[in-house]
């Protein structure tokens, strides 16, 4: 998988996410983004890793991120999907149980043996650009799902 900078959509696999949304209806991109998340956590029965957290495939686990920055950017105070690389089309209002599920699947890719989280802590450290920047799109959903009118 090639990657080019640290931003969630800075990577072949999450153009590639990113061009899958763009090619089917509206009415499917939930379903696209839900199935993005699905992967990571191994709720598919797909390949991206056991769903007792074994290593995590790396397309996958790309995938997962720029979907759950999706997620994110829909929850109040989210930070933007502002890249180049992301979907051109606009995206329905995603339903809200997507936020726990992405937050499921950052999880996942944040373990040990994760290909995206080992690449980049070889990369950048532990604390690097792309760490802060997972750690912004928890935020966003956790505060999201507990705040007021969130999902608890």
């Amino acid at each position: 998988m090639g990657t080019w900078d640290t931003g969630h959509f800075d990577n072949d696999a999450a153009v590639d996410f990113s061009a899958d949304l763009d090619e089917v209806t509206v009415e499917r991109r939930t379903e696209i983004v839900r199935a993005a998340l699905l992967r990571a956590v191994g709720g598919d029965g797909g390949d991206g890793g056991d769903a007792t957290g074994g290593p995590l495939d790396g397309e996958v686990g790309a995938a997962a991120v720029a979907a759950a920055a999706l997620v994110a950017a829909q929850c109040p105070g989210g930070p933007p999907v502002e890249s180049v690389y992301g979907p051109e089309e606009p995206l329905p209002r995603l339903p809200e149980e997507l936020r726990e599920l992405a937050l499921l699947a950052l999880d996942r890719v944040s373990l040990a043996g994760s290909e995206v989280r080992d690449r980049w802590v070889k990369a950048d450290g532990e604390n690097g650009a792309w760490h802060h920047g997972m750690a912004e799109l928890r935020a966003a959903l956790t505060a999201a799902i507990t705040g007021p009118g969130g999902s608890d």
